[in-house]
């Protein structure tokens, strides 16, 4: 049996405490980031960005299998097997509206899990969520008020690994013209293009939290905007990691933004 990996650990938490929210969403969260290798029916064409899963005819309906090591992938499959590489909020995010459910790590793993179509279509949804961007200039800003450990957790855990996206990130407590009030995620010096795949992670944070939508603002500021420096007095700063050196090409659902299409 292969060693145990974060999604084991996850799912192993989660079978500990079963009526508790936190950590069936923990499961869902680690779930979504994990890079999975879905099983094809046949390797795709050179360059192409269509991928056609194997689906299996379970008596719950059709299902694809994805595994998060290829070793697993390939015992199951009794050797090598064609299969695309991309994170597991892909493979939902390509399922979604098909009726096709997802089997995960099916075998001997301890995170061996069916996810029906309906939990698909709720876990494409709720990757899909994006917190509202901030349109309006703050009139305060203050530290971060009464946030729960588990969202900053989620936070740091998160922008760790937006490599490159962005400089830095504050969040802070705002209130805005007319006495409104709220928690901002303040991205700066923000990648050309990765408006949107900060935008999500904030949002899986805030969501896979177990926390209301709607309670957490973005904005994205260039380095020299007047409030970079205001926020760096008072907010919670998150440093993100520099980019690393650019891969030579593109698999199929590699992409953030161009999940592969389902034949």
């Amino acid at each position: 049996m292969s060693e145990a990996t974060p999604l084991d650990a996850a799912a192993a938490a989660m079978q500990a405490a079963a009526d508790d929210d936190d950590a069936r969403l923990a499961f869902y969260a680690r779930l979504v980031e994990a890079e999975l290798f879905l099983m094809l029916q046949r390797d795709p064409e050179p360059g192409s960005d269509t991928v056609e899963p194997r689906i299996f005819p379970l008596d719950e309906g059709p299902f694809v299998l994805a595994y998060d090591r290829e070793d697993r992938l390939a015992r199951f499959a009794g050797g090598p097997t064609p299969y695309a590489a991309m994170a597991g909020r892909r493979v939902v995010e390509m399922l979604a509206g098909r009726g096709i459910g997802l089997g995960v790590n099916l075998g001997e793993a301890p995170s061996e899990t069916l996810l029906p179509a309906e939990a698909v279509e709720w876990l494409a949804g709720t990757v899909a969520h994006r917190p509202a961007e901030a349109v309006a200039q703050p009139r305060e800003i203050a530290p971060p008020d009464a946030l729960p450990e588990r969202l900053l957790r989620a936070l740091d855990a998160k922008l760790a690994r937006a490599e490159g996206m962005a400089e830095a990130a504050f969040l802070a407590t705002v209130a805005y013209e007319g006495g409104a009030s709220s928690h901002m995620l303040a991205f700066v010096g923000a990648a050309p293009g990765a408006e949107g795949a900060l935008s999500r992670a904030a949002g899986e944070a805030l969501t896979f939290s177990g926390l209301e939508a709607g309670t957490l603002d973005v904005a994205f500021l260039p380095a020299d905007h007047i409030l970079v420096a205001r926020l760096a007095r008072v907010a919670l700063r998150f440093d993100l990691p520099r980019a690393a050196a650019p891969a030579a090409h593109r698999a199929p659902g590699t992409d953030p933004d161009a999940p592969p299409r389902l034949r």
